[in-house]
């Protein structure tokens, strides 16, 4: 479905500042806001503003020197009118810094959601929507939705108005988790809260049990040295491509374990550019072509080990289970793609393929491996079966 952004941006601090030109980390919030919009995909972004002071057209210049359009409207309808009628509509409320990766996950929401953290002392400065919930100053509403409130608003306030329209037509309440709740700079301007805020927020969720268990303080240590080098979130990802087709490569040339050293440390560099994009205010999408290219460059590493096995004694065995490993694989992607299926840390990534043959590769065992893997990938195949039908029960 099409995506847009609404974000407001008409709220003033104690000196008749706005809340959208705080200073986090050398910019503004509205332009991280727009930043994050835009990594999701949403097109048109519409900033909603009483009025468009020096500061904020030029923060609007820059986003625009970005290829980032932005969109100021002065009411309500001006900005419904802005938005195709079914399109979903990212709203962001004021002051509000979100983690880019949460946002990411609320985008691709089936239907209306509200984001909320608990009503505690904590996050008394978040809006109050019941006794056990507060606002955490995102949702995903429907432009019919923005359309009808507009017309109705008379001099309520929109986004206070929208939230309490979306809970009344049954929006699904989405909890945000611990480490990537919003970040209120209306509350807390300061440039080192911010910045802890952005290295908790980097973490993401992990995936797989080896972002779980075995890489967190590698990301953590090349994110703190990483954060001031001139080094591009990009590159980190060509890099980790080129490493895995090198592998590629090297195993056809029977250098298995110089391959595996070359997997092992392409490991982490995706979740090292995300998090590094995101800690400079400019996050990115997963779905983008670099990150699409790194598990087709995985399998074409696993079918390179095959064959070389296959040349060598192996048989064709190796060849036939590194295709079934690489099938099973695509299967459950395209099974569960777009959905959380919950329990989902133990199923087969190419990053969990890479941990899973290092004791094999220890042994010299890679025949075996291929088989191993074809069985990771088929009882994961099923296991992602089983989760998806759940879903839709």
């Amino acid at each position: 479905m099409a995506l847009g952004a609404l974000i407001a941006a008409h709220d003033e601090d104690d000196q008749g500042g706005l809340h959208a030109l705080a200073p986090l980390a050398g910019r503004t919030l509205v332009e991280y806001q727009a930043r994050c919009a835009a990594a999701v995909g949403a097109a048109p972004i519409v900033v909603i503003v009483e009025r468009v002071p020096p500061t904020l057209q030029a923060a609007f210049e820059r986003l625009r020197a970005e290829g980032i359009s932005v969109v100021p409207v002065t009411d309500a309808m001006e900005a419904a009118a802005r938005f195709d009628p079914e399109i979903a509509v990212l709203q962001m409320a004021d002051g509000i810094a979100p983690a880019a990766p949460l946002l990411a996950e609320l985008a691709e929401e089936p239907g209306p959601a509200i984001l909320t953290v608990p009503d505690d002392e904590r996050h008394h400065a978040f809006e109050r929507i019941d006794n056990d919930h507060r606002w955490a100053g995102l949702a995903l509403i429907s432009s019919k939705m923005l359309t009808d409130t507009a017309r109705m608003l008379g001099d309520w306030d929109l986004h206070s108005t929208l939230l309490r329209r979306a809970v009344q037509e049954g929006a699904r309440l989405v909890p945000a988790p611990e480490g990537l709740r919003p970040f209120l700079a209306a509350s807390d301007t300061s440039s080192a809260a911010f910045d802890r805020h952005l290295i908790d927020s980097s973490r993401h969720r992990r995936r797989d049990w080896p972002s779980r268990y075995l890489l967190p303080p590698v990301e953590d240590f090349l994110t703190r040295q990483l954060m001031g080098a001139p080094v591009r979130p990009t590159a980190l990802l060509w890099a980790a491509v080129l490493m895995v087709l090198g592998a590629a490569l090297l195993f056809t040339r029977g250098e298995p374990l110089w391959a595996m050293g070359l997997l092992v440390a392409a490991s982490p560099l995706d979740r090292l550019a995300e998090r590094l994009a995101t800690v400079r205010l400019r996050p990115f999408s997963r779905h983008g072509l670099l990150f699409r290219l790194l598990a087709p460059a995985h399998g074409i590493a696993l079918l390179g080990l095959a064959w070389f096995e296959a040349r060598h004694g192996g048989g064709w065995g190796a060849l036939v289970a590194a295709a079934a490993a690489i099938a099973f694989g695509e299967a459950a992607r395209v099974e569960r793609r777009g959905r959380e299926l919950g329990p989902d840390l133990w199923l087969l990534t190419p990053r969990s393929a890479v941990f899973l043959a290092l004791p094999f590769a220890a042994f010299g065992a890679w025949s075996l491996l291929t088989v191993a893997l074809a069985l990771y990938a088929a009882a994961s195949f099923f296991i992602v079966q089983q989760l998806v039908l759940a879903d839709r029960d």
